[in-house]
């Protein structure tokens, strides 16, 4: 991609799933990467997996004094922050009726919360250098109703909202554009669904698969680039068609 290398990018959840392969791909694009992740077992691995790291940063994203002390360390760490993913994310999986009020803090909290208090962090770096681009996960599932995960569906629908007003007021210093992915087969998906689970879902995507992580960086990759210069404001749905042809899609394989 034209524009990144020697670019200073700091990943959110960077130690697993979209976001290690994120930080792998912005890495192979000549950047100079930190991640942050709250999980010491995921950052132990992915230091050891990902050698070329500049710093695996612990905190926790919906705690502000946190934040702001990781952002800060990431900028004194690479120089300068040019490249936000704001990728931290939970699900709990549970029935509206079932879903706690604990549960639906905790969710909003890392999914909305904290995709809000990085972004502010580090727009006030850039806006202040003049440039930058921010990039939030959010998903299908902002968009689309999904059984089973209420609070995660509208934290990501605060994500999607979250984005197009971030553009309108950072720019023309800031790009803030989000991607929506479908279904990912990534830890978290792997956790919470069985094989037979996993099947039927891939039975009603067109593409007849979930989505690597891989595809998922690529995206993010391009729209850090020179290459999407132009673009801000906007939310890239990758799902391999799943919501495009809405009830539809469900018997393209059956």
């Amino acid at each position: 991609m034209r524009g990144l290398t020697g670019k200073n990018v700091l990943v959110t959840g960077g130690a697993s799933g979209i976001g290690q392969a994120t930080a792998s791909r912005f890495l192979e694009e000549g950047c100079t990467v930190c991640v942050l992740d709250h999980s010491a077992e995921a950052r132990e691995r992915v230091g050891v997996e990902l050698p070329a790291l500049s710093a695996v940063i612990d905190a926790d994203v919906s705690n502000l004094e946190q934040v702001q002390k990781a952002v800060g360390e990431a900028i004194e760490c690479m120089g300068s922050l040019d490249v936000l993913v704001n990728n931290a994310g939970i699900s709990i999986r549970h029935d509206f009726l079932d879903t706690t009020e604990a549960e639906l803090d905790q969710v909003i909290g890392v999914n909305l919360k904290g995709v809000f208090l990085i972004a502010q962090a580090a727009a006030r770096h850039m806006v202040e250098k003049g440039s930058g681009v921010i990039l939030n996960t959010a998903s299908t599932a902002g968009t689309t109703g999904y059984p089973h995960y209420a609070d995660y569906s509208a934290s990501k629908g605060g994500v999607i909202a979250l984005t197009m007003t971030m553009a309108l007021e950072l720019a023309p210093d800031v790009r803030v554009n989000a991607i929506s992915p479908g279904y990912v087969l990534t830890p978290m998906q792997r956790a919470e669904y069985s094989d037979a689970m996993l099947d039927a879902v891939n039975r009603k995507i067109p593409l007849g698969r979930h989505a690597r992580p891989e595809e998922i960086a690529a995206l993010f990759a391009f729209l850090a680039s020179d290459d999407a210069g132009f673009a801000t404001g906007q939310v890239y749905v990758m799902d391999g068609a799943e919501t495009t042809g809405g009830l539809c899609s469900q018997w393209v394989h059956e």
